[in-house]
C-alpha cells in the first residue's frame, strides 16, 4: 500500500488510531459487541497495544496535546504525556487485536488482557465520533484531502478539537476527508467513542506474554 510523504511527515508512522482501552469489563465488552454503546476507555498509567488489518475512516483530524495520568496502576501522583489527539466521525475496522499488559504490584505476577473483533469485512468494528490519545503508530496509509498546519475546526472534516483542556491551542494541526490504512501497530494511552460497535468479540485473560497483539 501506499505510504505518502508530503512537507516531511511520514505518513506510516502517522499517528492515527481507533479503539478503546482494554479496561472494558466482560459485561461492558457484550454490550458493545450486541449494539452501539457510548465509550470512554483508558488504562491507569499504562499504554496498549492496538492492531488492525484495515482502518477506513471519514472525517479525520489530528493535533497536538497532554495526558494528564497516573505514574503506575496504583501510583497517587499524576504525569502529564505528550500525545497526538487523533479523531474520526466515523471509522469501520477490520482484524482488530488490542491488548495490555499489567504487573500484579506485590505478587510480581504479569498478567495479559486481549480482545479480538471485525473478524471481516462482513462484520467491521464500527465507530462514531471517536478521540484517541496516541503515542506511536504504524501503519501504510493514505488520505484524501489533506490540509496541513489547519485549525481543525472544519465540521466536514473531523470532530471539533477537544474543549476539556487536553488540546494545544495554536499548535500543528491536519485533517482530511477520507483516510484508509493498513498493517496499523501502534500504542495509546486513552480513547473516547460517541458509539463503538465491536462485532465478534473475543476476550482473554491469562499469563502468556504472546497474548499481546505484537
Amino acid at each position: 500500500m501506499e505510504s505518502q510523504v508530503r512537507g516531511g511527515t511520514r505518513w506510516k508512522r502517522f499517528a492515527v488510531v481507533m479503539v478503546p482501552s482494554v479496561l472494558a469489563t466482560a459485561a461492558v465488552g457484550v454490550s458493545l459487541a450486541q449494539g452501539a454503546l457510548a465509550a470512554s476507555f483508558s488504562v491507569s498509567g499504562q499504554e496498549f497495544k492496538v492492531k488492525a488489518g484495515h482502518l477506513e475512516g471519514w472525517g479525520f483530524a489530528q493535533y497536538g496535546g497532554m495526558d494528564e495520568g497516573y505514574t503506575s496502576v496504583l501510583g497517587k501522583e499524576k504525569t502529564d504525556r505528550p500525545v497526538a489527539i487523533s479523531s474520526f466521525k466515523r471509522a469501520e475496522i477490520t482484524e482488530m487485536c488490542q491488548s495490555v499488559k499489567t504487573t500484579i504490584p506485590f505478587v510480581n505476577k504479569t498478567i495479559y488482557l486481549r480482545l479480538d473483533a471485525g473478524p471481516n469485512e462482513d462484520r467491521k468494528v464500527e465507530a462514531k465520533n471517536l478521540y484517541i490519545d496516541v503515542a506511536q503508530l504504524e501503519a501504510d496509509a493514505t488520505f484524501e484531502d489533506i490540509d496541513i498546519g489547519v485549525a481543525v475546526q472544519d465540521q466536514s472534516r473531523g470532530p471539533a478539537v477537544k474543549e476539556d483542556g487536553t488540546s494545544l491551542p495554536g499548535g500543528f494541526a491536519q485533517q482530511a476527508r477520507k483516510a484508509n490504512l493498513y498493517d496499523v501497530e501502534q500504542t495509546a494511552w486513552a480513547t473516547t467513542a460517541g458509539t463503538f460497535k465491536l462485532s465478534g468479540l473475543k476476550m482473554r485473560l491469562g499469563t502468556d506474554p504472546k497474548m499481546e497483539c505484537f
